[in-house]
Formats: C-alpha cells, structure tokens, sequence
C-alpha cells in the first residue's frame, strides 16, 4: 500500500470516529431540543461556521467566486448530509450508538458498491465482484448482531 494510501485510510478512520462521538452528541442534543431537526440544523450551524473559518483563513475569498459555475447537482450534497445527521439524531436514542452506526456504515456500503459499479459522479469504476459483495454482508451481520 502507497504511503498516500495509508494516510488517507488513517484520515477516513479518524473521521469514522468522529462520527462515532458525533452522533451521541448530536443526540443528546435532539433531546434536549426535543427536536430531532433542530438539533440537524443547530449542528450544520456550528459546523458551517467552523468551516467558513477554516476556508477564510486557508483559501481566502475565492472559492466563493467560483461558486456560480459549480453544477446544481454537486450542491445537493448539503441536502444529503442534512438527512445523514438527522437520520442519527432521529434513530440513536431507539437503537443505541453500535445498531445506528452499523445501520449507517451498511447504507453507506451499499451506496457505494453501486456507485462504485456505475462510475456514478465520475468515479473512477470498480465493479461488483463476490469479495466486494461479501464485505457487504459482513457489515449486514454486524447490524444483525449488534441488536444482541
């Protein structure tokens, strides 16, 4: 495996964790709102500005600038975080954090062994094959035994 690689994986491992602890919190949160998309929308809050911090301090002004070019579906990706965080908000207090994590990964799985098929939002392409699909289902038994 490329040193590139290795870093990436550590990265996405440490944002999987991250989400981890995020979705309690966010929890928590939708409790103590008593509103699951409040609680959505307070955290897109904090996280939005966070962001535009990071990119003012990072990246200046500019991205801004280009944002009338950019193609209407690649914004539709706020939309889809926004059902993400509120899909946990709304189903951790009933499955607890374990059941509601392994229900996303499996989601996110699935999502991405077709995307990957497809080469869909031009992804390079990687085809279904049996390992693949078995990796599928090993997350599917994970769900399953995680509600013992």
């Amino acid at each position: 495996m490329a040193p590139g690689q290795i870093v990436a994986l550590i990265l996405l491992c440490a944002g999987g964790a991250a989400v981890a602890i995020q979705a309690p919190i966010n929890g928590g949160l939708g409790r103590s709102l008593a509103s699951p998309v409040a609680a959505a929308a307070v955290s897109f809050g904090v996280g939005f500005a966070a962001l535009v911090l990071v990119t003012l301090v990072t990246a200046g002004t500019a991205p801004a600038g280009r944002l009338a070019g950019v193609p209407l579906w690649q914004l539709t990706g706020g939309f889809l975080g926004a059902f993400y965080v509120w899909s946990i908000i709304s189903g951790i207090g009933a499955t607890g954090a374990l059941t509601a994590l392994a229900a996303i990964i499996l989601g996110q799985m699935v999502a991405g062994l077709t995307l990957d098929h497809l080469g869909a939002f031009g992804l390079p392409v990687h085809t279904v094959s049996p390992r693949r699909i078995a990796a599928v289902a090993m997350v599917a038994g994970g769900l399953i035994l995680s509600r013992g």
